[in-house]
């Protein structure tokens, strides 16, 4: 019954938007189109089928429908225009994004770590070298979601499957238990400091969250800038760096442990070293091989795009068997992102092709008519921030939001275009800290027994106010030196 409901609602949505009238200055097409981006948005939020089922059905009912949702009276005229072919090219427009093709390489590496153990390798040698104390075991949570972060696109495969399957080992080497007085003893603590500080190393590397890349192909589609991974991190780095040093503290100081030290989990985490043996061909190889990505992701866009950098990696792990064929074939979360990715991408790219954005622009610029360039940045930027608090998905958070507030800022006068368009990418990870469903991680956290509801939503309006005045505290003067 409830995922017919959740089936029914994006329909309604969809019907309800179309049995009105275009807004003054909208064209019928663009309104239709809307329309139906809007009920793809609360599908994305409920999800009666897989996202990237959403996006598909959408497409294919766009392409189908695209004399009324696509094409404008000009274009259908055209003795040279073929709506068939015109239709199916937009449809599949997304899956030759480069973009599109990095994310799903990128999630090959993530499948690359976890087949040959060197992400919990390296999780494990900072627990045994930090774990010691409480405090130390935060920093060494927080070390390792960062040492993974710049080559894995997916904080949930990042934290939820990496860093969480080891350090739901350690409360009970303390005597705490989920959903029990004793999980204030040291689990609590450690599920608060493993979701914030992912959120921060999600901000810190265009690589680390999948929506980043998503968002710097609608930047560029948007208004042509390119935001390359080293631009990202520079203007990230002196903000995410401050935070991922000051979070665990804060928590210690705001969500304080029961259970200060411990010399327990470094020998637990020593153990479990020496059951995993010395480092095995595959893992040196997959060192290697992601060193080189990385490099080439920084330093060689003038010689390889970065989707082809990935791909050259991928197929180099395919001929030295650290990954088989079957890892790529069989990865059904990959092939979902990929799916939906590239329908999202085409779905906003399409919003912009029927001059919705251009609309929403003109009338969001309206309203911040005589504001100082400034002052519309920070109203952007907070209201594009405070908004995650309706979506549980920042990529439908991104493809539904993002262009239009690039829009809005490119309508006003004076703004910064470059400046706004950090700000706004650069608070994607920052965000998904204010709900328990804010990002791919927080369900797996909220669900370890360790993190009451009451507590969840106090902390995470408190962090979450923290990381929005900080970002625009010394974020926004940062890369306005900067960029």
């Amino acid at each position: 019954m409830r995922r017919w409901l959740n089936m029914l609602i994006p329909v309604l949505c969809t019907v309800v938007l179309l049995l009105f009238d275009a807004p003054q200055g909208l064209s019928p097409q663009a309104w239709h189109f809307f329309a139906i981006f809007v009920g793809v948005i609360a599908g994305l939020i409920l999800e009666p089928i897989p996202g990237g089922a959403v996006g598909l059905v959408a497409i294919v009912i766009i392409s189908l429908t695209s004399r009324w949702t696509l094409f404008s009276p000009e274009q259908l005229a055209s003795d040279h225009f073929n709506v068939p072919d015109e239709s199916f090219s937009w449809a599949v427009s997304g899956f030759k994004n480069a973009t599109v093709w990095l994310i799903f390489g990128a999630f090959m590496f993530a499948t690359a770590y976890e087949k040959t153990h060197l992400g919990q390798r390296m999780a494990l040698l900072l627990v045994k070298s930090l774990g010691r104390r409480t405090l130390l075991l935060g920093y060494a949570v927080a070390l390792a979601d960062l040492v993974l972060a710049p080559f894995t696109p997916s904080n949930t495969a990042r934290s939820g499957g990496t860093v969480y399957p080891i350090i739901s080992n350690l409360p009970a080497l303390y005597g705490s238990k989920p959903n029990d007085k004793s999980s204030r003893l040291i689990g609590s603590y450690l599920m608060w400091v493993a979701i914030t500080t992912t959120c921060v190393t999600s901000t810190m590397f265009m690589s680390a969250l999948a929506p980043n890349i998503l968002s710097v192909a609608l930047v560029h589609d948007a208004i042509g800038l390119h935001i390359s991974w080293g631009t990202w991190f520079i203007a990230a780095a002196p903000l995410g760096i401050l935070l991922l040093v000051a979070t665990p503290l804060l928590s210690y100081w705001l969500y304080p442990p029961g259970i200060k030290h411990n010399d327990e989990v470094p020998k637990w985490a020593a153990d479990q070293l020496k059951e995993l043996g010395s480092l095995s061909r595959n893992e040196i190889l997959l060192l290697v091989l992601v060193c080189i990505a990385l490099v080439l992701w920084i330093f060689g866009t003038a010689y390889v795009s970065p989707a082809m950098a990935a791909l050259l990696v991928i197929a180099v792990m395919l001929i030295t068997g650290v990954l088989e064929w079957s890892d790529i074939t069989g990865n059904k979360a990959a092939w979902n992102t990929f799916f939906w990715f590239a329908t999202l991408v085409a779905l906003a790219s399409g919003l912009s092709q029927v001059g919705f954005i251009h609309w929403l622009g003109r009338e969001g610029g309206s309203l911040l008519h005589g504001s100082s360039p400034l002052t519309a940045i920070i109203v952007i930027v907070v209201a594009f921030y405070l908004l995650h608090y309706l979506f549980a998905s920042t990529t439908a958070h991104t493809t539904a939001l993002l262009p239009a507030a690039l829009a809005i800022g490119h309508a006003v006068p004076g703004v910064d275009m470059q400046l706004l368009s950090m700000m706004l990418v650069a608070s994607l990870g920052l965000m998904g800290i204010i709900t328990p469903y804010g990002t791919g991680p927080s369900p797996i956290y909220f669900g370890s027994g360790f993190l009451p509801a009451a507590d969840y939503w106090r902390l995470g309006t408190i962090f979450g106010a923290l990381f929005l005045i900080l970002l625009l505290a010394i974020g926004l003067p940062w890369m306005e030196l900067v960029l």
